[in-house]
């Protein structure tokens, strides 16, 4: 079981969601604790991290096996996510 650490500017995008995709959202942040990497997450070619597809938002994460911690950088938009 991985433990989650969800970084400033993560938890400042969270707070600007509204509450049916933050509800989605927040699962999906939850069940990484289970399985860090789940179907559908890809590796990042830019970044050392994932993403993860939540309908229109993107989780973006890193993974430390060694701790057993992930740590989750950014929840955007797609359109905002890469930028």
């Amino acid at each position: 079981m991985y433990e989650i650490l969800l970084l400033a500017p993560a938890q400042k995008d969270l707070d600007k969601l509204e509450a049916k995709i933050f509800g989605r959202i927040l699962g999906r942040i939850r069940a990484l604790r289970d399985n860090a990497r789940p179907a559908g997450c890809l590796k990042m070619t830019d970044e050392n991290g994932y993403r993860l597809r939540v309908g229109d938002y993107r989780i973006l994460y890193r993974i430390d096996d060694a701790g057993r911690q992930i740590f989750v950088y950014r929840v955007k938009h797609r359109k905002d996510a890469y930028s």
